[in-house]
């Protein structure tokens, strides 16, 4: 942890939404060199919130230098938002304090829960879309937006099973949530091509569903095709039908801070600038170049 802070003293947060980045990249530790020894066509970085909650090291000595050029926004992995176990306070201590000293323009974590009873599975699990969850997860969100004193933003996760006793669409359930808590959303456009076809609903009818206004973010990525089913591996190129539902959700959305998730077959840099630039081009042709300029630079 960079420096203790104290819980006992949270205000509500008053965050406006976030302005528009532009184009991004997630800052993985193989292109740590490449990133710093040259100049590319990238306007911000997100980070994974948990390989810097450190007291110091290599990881925050880059770190300094990659914010000192770039914007830097947080995501996160483990704050479990869906889960029965008690929020973990000294976690959140950590986020806040990393928080403090990177001065993040958001942080986002993921509408699941990854373990309960002290055991973390290290998995992003899906949850019941039902009222007791939706009102379980809302008195969450106000806490933890209490504890770090900023909105947070929560990403839509790629699930493989669904539940019987659900009473709502994931919409639905996500449309209330933002509703009764301001927080915003970070929209995965490659979790809902993979659900799409893993649940046989239609992804467009998905986006129509989704609300406007709190989305701030975008990610799009590469899935491994099995067949029978798709799974959001990070491990591949982004492919053709998901570039068309990134076409679609601009058109409904508007410019959208964009990120390249990369994790595993990690690429060198150049391959992974080069699918951002294409991610830029969809939007400057939807929108002018002119525009889309503009508005990376407010």
């Amino acid at each position: 942890m960079l420096h203790s802070i104290d819980l006992s003293q949270v205000v509500a947060p008053a965050d406006s939404k976030p302005t528009y980045l532009g184009f991004g990249l997630g800052l993985r530790p193989q292109h740590y060199s490449e990133i710093l020894e040259g100049s590319w066509p990238i306007d911000w970085f997100e980070i994974i919130s948990e390989n810097f909650m450190v007291p110091g090291g290599r990881p925050i000595a880059i770190l300094e230098k990659i914010r000192a050029r770039y914007p830097v926004v947080m995501h996160g992995v483990s704050l479990s938002i869906a889960s029965t176990a008690p929020l973990d306070m000294e976690y959140l201590a950590s986020l806040k304090a990393l928080a403090h000293h990177v001065q993040p323009k958001w942080i986002s974590d993921h509408l699941c829960w990854t373990g309960v009873h002290g055991v973390n599975l290290h998995d992003l699990l899906p949850i019941p879309y039902t009222r007791e969850a939706l009102e379980h997860v809302a008195s969450r969100v106000h806490k933890v937006q209490e504890v770090l004193a900023r909105t947070i933003a929560l990403e839509n996760v790629s699930t493989y099973v669904r539940f019987e006793h659900s009473e709502m669409g994931e919409c639905d359930f996500v449309t209330e949530l933002t509703r009764r808590t301001g927080c915003w959303l970070l929209l995965d456009i490659n979790n809902v091509f993979v659900n799409a076809f893993n649940h046989g609903y239609n992804a467009l009818t998905f986006l129509n569903d989704i609300p406007v206004d709190p989305v701030v973010q975008f990610h799009v990525a590469g899935h491994s095709d099995m067949g029978s089913h798709l799974i959001d591996t990070h491990d591949q190129p982004v492919r053709d039908e998901v570039w068309d539902l990134y076409r679609s959700a601009l058109k409904r959305f508007g410019p959208v801070s964009t990120m390249i998730e990369r994790d595993e077959d990690i690429p060198p840099l150049a391959e992974v600038v080069a699918e951002l630039s294409y991610a830029r081009s969809i939007a400057e042709d939807a929108f002018g170049a002119g525009r889309i300029a503009a508005e990376t630079r407010r």
